[in-house]
């Protein structure tokens, strides 16, 4: 059963920042990006149990989850499964550090 989809202000922030960053060197790249940003964010609702459960060392982001998006694996979505829906919380570089990125955030997610 499909959820509805939640994108939050900062991974809405995050999308932007990396299609600026994308399209200064390839304009198309960033709309590809993007194109298979939003695909993955429709496969997540879809089928919600993508993606691996993520161990931190914060109980309140035990419940996060990721998931790569497809042609640009590097980079991940982070997400939460509620009842209602699948809520984007983050899309970020895997190689950064995550814990102190999720940490610094306390209070957002």
């Amino acid at each position: 059963m499909t959820k509805s989809l939640v994108v939050a202000p900062q991974a809405e922030s995050d999308l932007d920042g990396l299609a600026e960053y994308l399209g200064r060197d390839d304009r198309r790249l960033a709309a590809r990006f993007l194109a298979a940003a939003d695909t993955t964010f429709l496969d997540l609702a879809a089928t919600p149990g993508l993606g691996r459960l993520r161990e931190f060392r914060n109980d309140r982001l035990q419940d996060l989850r990721s998931w790569r998006i497809r042609g640009f694996e590097n980079w991940l979505v982070f997400y939460r499964v509620t009842e209602e829906a699948v809520e984007i919380l983050r899309v970020l570089h895997g190689a950064r550090d995550l814990e102190a990125l999720f940490e610094a955030e306390e209070g957002d997610l």
